[in-house]
């Protein structure tokens, strides 16, 4: 399996797309741009200056469908006829009261009815600190018991989650539990626990928890989440992934003083993700595996597994999944050769996916190697254009 097909990779974009997109990237690639760029993005937001047009025609162009369900639900059709489904997320951050709170589960559900209506989006997903305060997550997460008004707020927070899980089991529709920071985690696995328990008894796993194999005891959790598994007969959906968070993981463990939970080189994560790769793959009976991974490492290990063992490239337990705007190489090459693949789509107004799209800024500077091949694979792509136009 190879990658290098930019005909098939780019085949969505027009060349000022293209260009667009190459500038961008040739961005991320320097660091010390990306640091300040992302400052002054905050900073034009705080002070109300204009910046609709700049953010518009740079990074949410890149990395969002759209401001709205209509807009996205465009680009979800042309993904579908180059057989890539999507799941669509609503990427505003960083609720603060009951009241957001409550229309962070309205915004859960319209994108459920949503993906009800079609068959290209199998999967929805959201963040469980959406539907609750932080400081509870944390609380939680530490082990310390709630007081009576704690309590209280806690339990509209699994209301919100239970009627989100309950909805997709009515529709069908797939639900991914995304990963946060280590100090929330814990408390999310906890509420996954319970979910998985209560709807995963069928065929095929309805709720999906997202492991982060950054971390030192992902591959405990997860062969511990197995194990359970087998144990008491219920189905695990996992989206595996190397994680989103490194930076403000070691800040805090350092400013706290304590070990960070992170590994302590890009080896050692490596190691842990194929550790935890190997091990869903080879549990299929009672897994299923949703790659988050722009690597192509990673990707040609499950490939070269599945042949391995004679799996059909569309077997049903194996998903393959990048996100929009980013590792179109693989997408589309991995599509075009019948692999099961799923793009991450997300949407809203500009405004409030900021906080989104610094983070896709920041992961795109600091992947070592992603974005020159990016780089690469683009230059290539408007090479064969030019030369193609030049035949004619």
């Amino acid at each position: 399996m190879k990658f290098e097909n930019t005909k098939i990779a780019y085949s969505l974009k027009t060349d000022r797309e293209l260009y667009k997109s190459y500038i961008l990237f040739k961005i991320f690639s320097k660091n010390f741009l990306v640091y300040f760029g992302s400052k002054l993005a905050l900073f034009i937001i705080k002070v109300g200056l204009p910046f609709n047009f700049l953010f518009r025609h740079t990074v949410f162009f890149q990395f969002c469908a759209g401001d709205n369900e209509k807009d996205s639900l465009k680009r979800v059709d042309s993904l579908s006829k180059l057989n890539v489904s999507s799941y669509m997320h609503f990427a505003a951050e960083g609720q603060k009261n009951e009241d957001g709170m409550d229309r962070s589960l309205e915004r859960v559900l319209e994108t459920l009815k949503i993906s009800k209506l079609n068959e290209s989006l199998p999967f929805a997903v959201f963040k469980a600190s959406a539907f609750g305060p932080v400081g509870l997550f944390e609380k939680k997460t530490k082990g310390n018991k709630l007081n009576k008004g704690e309590l209280a707020v806690w339990n509209r927070v699994i209301r919100r989650i239970n009627t989100c899980c309950e909805f997709a089991k009515n529709e069908n529709i797939r639900l991914l539990i995304d990963a946060e920071e280590s100090w929330l985690q814990d408390a999310i696995d906890e509420i996954v626990l319970e979910l998985i328990r209560k709807y995963n008894n069928g065929k095929e796993p309805l709720i999906f928890n997202t492991v982060q194999m950054y971390r030192k005891d992902r591959f405990s959790y997860l062969k511990n989440l197995i194990n359970t598994a087998k144990r008491e007969n219920f189905q695990v959906g996992i989206k595996l992934v190397r994680g989103a968070y490194i930076e403000k993981e070691n800040a805090k463990a350092l400013k706290t003083g304590y070990p960070s939970p992170i590994c302590d080189s890009k080896g050692e994560t490596d190691q842990n993700f194929n550790s935890g790769l190997y091990l869903i793959l080879s549990n299929l009976n009672c897994c299923e595996l949703f790659l988050g991974s722009h690597s192509e490492e990673s990707t040609l290990r499950v490939i070269d597994w599945m042949k391995e063992k004679k799996l059909s490239a569309n077997h049903s337990r194996i998903w393959f999944s990048q996100l929009y705007g980013m590792a179109d190489h693989i997408s589309f090459n991995l599509a075009s050769a019948g692999y099961q693949v799923i793009k991450y789509v997300p949407y809203g107004p500009i405004k409030e996916v900021i906080p989104y799209l610094i983070r896709r800024a920041e992961e795109n500077a600091s992947i070592k190697g992603q974005t020159p091949r990016e780089l690469s694979l683009i230059r290539k792509e408007l090479k064969r254009r030019k030369n193609l136009r030049f035949t004619e």
